[in-house]
């Protein structure tokens, strides 16, 4: 069994690989055959953490200023603002926070007359914006500001914590309590 595990990781096999191979043999050694000693020492290999893409101010100003609309811009703002997860099931439930924002991007939606009914509609103006949406948009806006990174509302969630973090803020409060119109690009 350790010369079948040495062979999958020499053929290329990846960490998931290899351990379904382990959770395999464990099921065939202690279920079907009730042999648990054979399999007792075979062990599972620890995938390693990877870090999370983060942009810099920089590039989180050149990626706002790329966006496709006003409203993808406001929308990408808030995103960064208040280091939001995309969809609010991830974070344990619909929980309304409270976000201090740079005034410009919505106040720019609110006099356009875009707030009629939702502050990001999406294309029905009746719904709101999907996550789908606002992460097409966000990956249109990396690739019009020549971003060479993945990029996702995700990483305007780290990229935020990042930037307090740099900044010496306690992130131990809810990122939004910090104050954002600091933290934003200058000219957002």
């Amino acid at each position: 069994m350790r010369r079948d595990q040495l062979h999958l990781v020499a053929s290329g096999a990846g960490t998931p690989t290899i351990n379904h191979t382990v959770t395999a043999l464990r099921f065939l050694f202690i279920v079907t055959l009730r042999k648990p000693q054979v399999v007792i020492r075979l062990p599972f290999i620890r995938e390693p953490r990877k870090l999370p893409i983060v942009l810099s101010p920089g590039e989180v100003a050149r990626l706002l200023d790329a966006a496709p609309s006003l409203k993808y811009k406001a929308a990408l703002s808030v995103a960064y603002a208040r280091a939001a997860r995309a969809c609010p099931r991830e974070s344990g439930g619909p929980v309304r926070h409270a976000v201090t924002i740079s005034p410009r991007p919505v106040a720019g939606l609110v006099e356009g007359g875009a707030a009629r009914g939702w502050l990001f509609p999406g294309r029905d103006p009746v719904q709101p914006l999907t996550t789908r949406q606002l992460n097409r948009a966000c990956h249109a806006a990396a690739m019009m500001a020549e971003i060479d990174k993945p990029v996702s509302l995700h990483t305007l969630r780290h990229s935020f914590a990042t930037h307090l973090l740099e900044q010496k803020t306690d992130i131990r409060v809810h990122p939004s309590a910090a104050r954002s119109r600091d933290i934003l690009p200058a000219n957002t």
